[in-house]
């Protein structure tokens, strides 16, 4: 207990501040390389005492950058939440871009689940007045910009550039991809009146402080942003809202090659494949 000008105030209770939180962070290609990078990046934002749990499907594309590999991405990602309700994790992070997957992803589980288009466009918004996103392929732009809207963030997005970088050359030792995106950023803050910079694609997420460092405004990486809206989440004590949309998903048959994807109860979520 303390006091401010006569007034009375209490002091936050540390017990009420998980020190024992578990967060999965899926990259929802299969390159581990990546997965891995992510994975460090998601534990330096983190805080003391948070697991960070980094992981692959066991099934999909090497790489995201089409709607077509969106698509193909999400069985496996949806495996990966329901393997971690099974496993009592605390939150998720969906460590793409395009955010695939987000809203089924949010159906089965029962803690937060954080794309990280959104998290960086939000964070965005709150440390500058415009941002813009810089990308891979030019081709992935209009899926930016349609999160940007759906997002309610399109009026602070100022422009979404393209470096014509495919993802897994990020992954390449000795590429320019580093020496290119630095040069995309330049143009944006020098082209679009923006003021903060929106890194998209997770695979990017180890450049964000020598971007910055470069230019000296923000560089958002969802990934952080995410780490960190994640454990602010659950330590306020808020999940998945299970009311509505979001309630879990209506037990049914499945057939063909989804038929490991049934869900025969609310109460048995999806098994990891073999």
């Amino acid at each position: 207990m303390g006091a401010i000008g006569g007034r009375s105030f209490s002091l936050p209770d540390p017990l009420l501040f998980r020190t024992d939180m578990r967060i999965k962070v899926i990259n929802p290609n299969t390159t581990q390389s990546m997965t891995d990078k992510i994975g460090e990046c998601a534990r330096a934002a983190a805080r003391p005492g948070t697991e960070i749990i980094a992981v692959s499907p066991v099934m999909g594309p090497v790489s995201i950058e089409s709607h077509y590999d969106e698509a193909l991405a999400v069985p496996g990602l949806l495996q990966e939440v329901a393997t971690g309700e099974l496993e009592q994790v605390d939150g998720y992070i969906v460590a793409c871009f395009g955010d695939p997957g987000l809203l089924a992803a949010r159906e089965l589980a029962r803690g937060p689940v954080i794309g990280i288009a959104q998290a960086a466009m939000h964070m965005a918004s709150l440390v500058g007045t415009r941002f813009s996103v810089v990308t891979t392929l030019a081709r992935t732009m209009g899926q930016a910009w349609h999160l940007a809207e759906t997002y309610g963030m399109k009026r602070f997005c100022a422009n979404v550039r393209a470096c014509e970088i495919a993802v897994l050359d990020l992954e390449k030792p000795g590429s320019n991809a580093r020496e290119r995106i630095v040069d995309e950023c330049r143009r944006a803050l020098a082209e679009d009146g923006s003021d903060t910079i929106v890194l998209g694609c997770a695979g990017m997420a180890d450049l964000c402080q020598h971007i910055s460092g470069e230019l000296g405004v923000p560089v958002i990486d969802g990934v952080a942003a995410a780490t960190q809206l994640v454990e602010s989440i659950v330590n306020l004590r808020l999940g998945t809202s299970k009311h509505g949309e979001l309630a879990h998903p209506l037990p049914k048959p499945m057939t063909g090659l989804l038929s490991d994807f049934a869900l025969p109860s609310r109460h048995k979520p999806l098994q990891r494949a073999a």
